[in-house]
């Protein structure tokens, strides 16, 4: 009906209930954790074997110029965002085997889980505003119920209460800006929309503004950009471990996403206006993420303020507007979901074996859980951007970028943040790993294997990255190329 890769985790969704079923009559724990995880690896394969085909051209499913019909568009940029995703749901599923093992509704966690990962899906692959609104709501409200999901404690209910209000009127907005889009253009078809208005006369540009306005709005409350970044501190804490590492990791970016996709297809009669815009908000954003992380207690509120200064990062290399700008963006939203995805569910780790988040309470537990220590250490340092790691090769490469285009201003504030995040994290490994253990943590023992696998995998890919970035980094300038050759975009759906 779609691509495979959709269709795999749609129709595999819908059989969750019963593989629940069926491991609550025959006394087979872990069934469900089994079947997701098998759901994503088959799903995840599909998605690279669309690779090759993505290298040739856009993909489409299917080919209709009706200017309301359903659509799909598979660029090398859509690819390296549904891989992503699935990739990290894949790691949060194996890291549910055991750390969920004891919650109850299961059968909604995992069913939840692929719905979201299927609506990152589909939008990266969605070729038309209706399709992409369609996946986004279906990815929103799988994120919601998630949150929420120990709806027992008040701390859950509350943050997902608040995070469905602002992400709800965040999508109203997008819903607005979408609007005023078919009613100019005729269409919510991209690549007739691409053509539409780079045809906009004079007058047409203030109405430009106030659709571009909207839809920063609207997909800057999903991607926690500042001021609309409140929601993402409260969601964190709350929702499960593996689910903040897919939140953080890669639902966040999908703001980012919507970003990259519709300023630089739909709104480059603007160029110099939006670019001004997107250079402000980052260097708030940095600032507000890290100013915020050096007075957080929570380890889990840490690594969220730490995940809306990296988002600050990635937009300050899309305002650049040049490609090797957006290829660091692009090369760090994949480092960003490794390293974050990393630290979230080695803090969960942390939780699962202590039920604290309290730093104060975790000092020293990393000598108690050695390999959870250790992949926290390298992804604290990771992100801090450490040389040798992942990080540190995409900051330098958004750095040289904003070099090359003469903001140095800009380059001053941004290797700013970068030092107060050295500061905050160096004091969480200090306090996890130096310090000597507490009395309440000397009965404190390693996390299970399933548990020890998608975080040590992780590390593992920050070393490699960091040693050797140049496939990654070819995979994000060939993405960021897709990007920016919007004319292919426009003949590939426009007769």
């Amino acid at each position: 009906m779609f691509t495979p890769v959709i269709d795999i985790l749609l129709f595999g969704a819908f059989l969750i209930p019963p593989i629940g079923y069926i491991e609550q009559k025959t006394r087979m724990p872990g069934l469900k954790a089994i079947f997701t995880t098998s759901l994503l690896l088959a799903s995840l394969a599909f998605a690279f074997s669309l690779h090759n085909d993505a290298i040739k051209g856009i993909v489409t499913v299917p080919r209709d110029p009706r200017p309301l019909a359903f659509s799909l568009g598979i660029d090398r940029l859509g690819i390296l965002m549904a891989v992503l995703a699935i990739f990290i749901g894949l790691m949060a599923s194996i890291f549910s085997l055991r750390y969920m093992e004891k919650d109850a509704s299961l059968t909604e966690y995992y069913t939840a889980l692929v719905l979201m990962v299927a609506g990152m899906v589909g939008v990266a692959f969605s070729a038309d505003l209706l399709t992409f609104f369609i996946f986004w709501e279906l990815m929103c409200l799988t994120s919601y119920a998630l949150v929420a999901f120990r709806k027992e404690t008040w701390e859950a209910v509350e943050a997902g209460f608040k995070y469905l209000l602002m992400s709800g009127a965040g999508s109203a907005i997008l819903l607005m800006g979408f609007s005023l889009l078919y009613a100019i253009a005729g269409s919510l078809n991209l690549g007739a929309l691409a053509i539409a208005l780079r045809q906009a006369s004079l007058t047409d540009k203030p109405w430009l503004l106030v659709i571009f306005t909207l839809l920063l709005a609207g997909f800057g409350i999903k991607a926690a950009l500042a001021p609309f970044h409140t929601w993402l501190p409260d969601a964190h804490p709350a929702a499960p471990s593996p689910i903040s590492a897919l939140l953080s990791g890669v639902m966040i970016k999908m703001g980012v996403y919507g970003l990259m996709r519709l300023s630089i297809l739909l709104f480059l009669p603007i160029v110099s206006t939006w670019q001004g815009w997107l250079m402000v908000l980052s260097i708030l954003t940095m600032f507000t993420g890290n100013l915020s992380a050096l007075l957080q207690s929570d380890i889990k509120r840490l690594l969220a303020f730490s995940s809306i200064a990296q988002i600050g990062y990635i937009l300050f290399g899309l305002a650049l507007g040049t490609l090797e700008g957006i290829t660091g963006s692009l090369f760090h939203i994949i480092n960003h979901a490794l390293m974050k995805g990393l630290l979230f569910l080695s803090a969960g780790a942390f939780f699962h074996s202590t039920g604290t988040r309290n730093l104060k309470l975790l000092e020293g537990v990393g000598r108690k859980m050695p390999i959870t220590g250790m992949t926290f250490a390298l992804g604290a340092l990771a992100i801090a951007g450490l040389p040798s790691l992942n990080g540190f090769m995409s900051e330098l490469y958004i750095i040289n970028a904003g070099i090359r285009t003469g903001q140095f201003f800009g380059i001053t504030l941004m290797i700013l943040n970068i030092i107060l995040s050295v500061a905050y994290y160096l004091r969480t490994i200090q306090i996890i790993l130096l310090r000597r253990p507490t009395e309440s943590l000397q009965k404190i023992h390693e996390v299970p294997l399933s548990m020890l696998i998608p975080m040590v995998l992780l590390s593992i890919l920050c070393i490699i990255i960091g040693i050797y970035p140049e496939p990654i980094l070819e995979e994000s300038r060939a993405a960021a190329s897709a990007l920016l050759d919007w004319m292919l975009y426009a003949k590939a759906f426009v007769p």
